[in-house]
């Protein structure tokens, strides 16, 4: 790949990881209608979500450095252990999973389906959920349900990880703004661990990958992208919904399955 095409999937990453519009569905089309000779690598695809990470933990820094100051107290230590619990349910599910030798699709229309259907979802969520509040305390049962969430979004590209674990915290009766953090905060250990599990399985098994000088340039593109998209969103859920971004991925949706019908 050239430079060019390494920005722009590392702008494509950082827009679209904690957008509930599903970053591996876009990363997927972008790759299909750039018709590339050589398709990015998975290390690559992994890798570059890292970027994305670190500008949540760049954002939420002032949050984590309490959560490690006060990591005594009741409260915080709940928490973190409800962070945790989530994490090593997606982390054993995804484990189960791969053993069964479940694959990502690499064609188009199964993420467009993946987007379409899960616009429809977050639309039909909001309208049942639009006079509700929500609470701001995490419950073990929001945390399990967070943590099985994601493994969709692992297997199905196109749903969205930060999409379907927002939904269904908010189904569990969590608030816009407390469940977009507990997304965000479990997406830093999910998203590192499947970084770092990705790059040993690579380097073990001598899978050929664009050259590191690549990956850490789309990396820098996707963190730096991130950080500015995080940053907006959080301020954005404090007094909207997700309405525009269900009607966005239902038009994406459709638009796409129109144009394969098309044969284009």
């Amino acid at each position: 790949m050239s430079d060019w095409i390494v920005i722009l999937l590392g702008v494509i990453e950082g827009i679209t990881e904690f957008l509930p519009v599903s970053s591996t569905g876009h990363l997927l089309l972008a790759e299909h209608w750039l018709n590339l000779s050589q398709k990015p690598s998975e290390l690559f695809n992994v890798v570059i979500q890292s970027g994305a990470v670190l500008a949540v933990i760049l954002v939420f820094a002032g949050r984590i450095r309490q959560m490690a100051r006060d990591w005594k107290t009741p409260v915080v230590r709940d928490y973190t252990a409800k962070l945790a619990v989530a994490f090593l349910v997606t982390a054993a599910g995804g484990l189960a999973l791969k053993k069964l030798g479940l694959k990502l699709p690499e064609d188009a229309a199964p993420v467009a389906w993946a987007t379409l259907i899960g616009g429809v979802v977050i639309l039909i969520v909001e309208r049942i959920l639009r006079r509700q509040t929500g609470a701001e305390l995490i419950s073990w049962p929001v945390a399990i349900a967070v943590g099985l969430a994601q493994l969709v979004a692992v297997y199905f590209p196109g749903t969205s990880r930060s999409g379907v674990t927002i939904i269904v915290a908010l189904l569990f009766g969590l608030s816009r703004p407390a469940a977009t953090e507990f997304s965000f905060l479990l997406g830093v250990p999910t998203l590192l661990a499947a970084s770092g599990y990705t790059i040993f399985s690579a380097v073990r098994q001598g899978e050929p990958h664009e050259p590191w000088s690549q990956i850490l340039l789309g990396t820098l593109v996707a963190g730096i992208t991130a950080f500015v998209v995080v940053r907006w969103l959080l301020h954005y859920v404090r007094s909207h919904t997700f309405v525009p971004f269900g009607w966005y991925r239902v038009v994406l949706g459709g638009a796409i399955l129109l144009l394969l019908k098309n044969g284009k």
